[in-house]
């Protein structure tokens, strides 16, 4: 009956068997997949099982969501001569943010992508600010966009798409399409050359380096007089953005392109 998916054709790692039997976590433990316990605790579960049992609970509601918790994730770890960061990010928001990048105006606008993108961020970097802050700047973006592209996976159900936002006295709009392909557009004045800690001049550098790790349009413009609420605009339309355009239809498996491939 199991033959079939043991060709080597499904990623049984990423497979649950669900059952409210320990034979069907033996199973589990046979197939080298997961095993979820139809049962309220996993209090009777052998030590030799415990591994390979993801959770105990008699609620399906609870299941759903721990299956589809468990996708749309990503970690990214980069270490250089510059700039040592984690990233961990969860498009469906699940489990806590932390942001610690030694740039206090920097954190408070990346606090803008939990709050308005509905997603879970942690990242936490040690850069050579004794130098200056691009290395930092520059690095988070990497990373951020490159843990985006990990989390989206093969991209099916997503609406691919997405802002425009007035902030007090500014408004800011951001272009965005998860296609694949790179293009930037940038036209952003500011008259200050930082905002706290965090130097104006490196937020289009910022966009641009997250727009490449991201492999997507981002074409980004606002105006306004107040520098602060100018950043927090953009930080927020592009959180916005990034919301709409990551929203998975979780009952359709289609891939928004007329050409069958993101």
């Amino acid at each position: 009956m199991l033959g079939r998916y043991l060709s080597g054709d499904y990623d049984l790692s990423s497979c649950f068997v669900i059952g409210d039997r320990l034979t069907d976590l033996e199973l589990a433990k046979n197939l080298g997949a997961k095993g979820i316990l139809l049962q309220p605790n996993a209090d009777n579960v052998p030590a030799d099982l415990l591994p390979h049992l993801a959770i105990a609970t008699p609620h399906w509601s609870t299941i759903a969501e721990h299956i589809r918790s468990t996708e749309r994730t990503a970690t990214i770890v980069r270490t250089t001569a510059e700039t040592d960061i984690r990233l961990t990010l969860d498009l469906d928001g699940h489990g806590e943010s932390h942001i610690d990048t030694g740039l206090k105006f920097l954190d408070h606008m990346l606090w803008q992508l939990p709050h308005h993108a509905g997603i879970s961020l942690s990242v936490v970097c040690k850069g050579d600010l004794e130098v200056d802050e691009h290395h930092t700047m520059e690095d988070i973006a990497i990373v951020l966009g490159e843990a985006l592209l990990k989390a989206l996976g093969n991209k099916r159900g997503i609406e691919r798409y997405g802002f425009v936002l007035p902030m007090d006295e500014c408004s800011a709009m951001v272009l965005m399409d998860l296609g694949g392909r790179i293009d930037f557009k940038w036209e952003v004045e500011f008259s200050r050359e930082y905002v706290g800690d965090t130097p104006t001049e490196m937020f289009r550098h910022f966009f641009h380096s997250l727009c490449v790790g991201l492999r997507c349009n981002l074409h980004i413009s606002a105006t306004g007089d107040n520098n602060h609420h100018l950043a927090e605009g953009l930080f927020k339309a592009f959180a916005r953005t990034l919301r709409m355009a990551i929203r998975r239809d979780v009952f359709s498996y289609d891939l928004p392109s007329s050409k069958g491939l993101l």
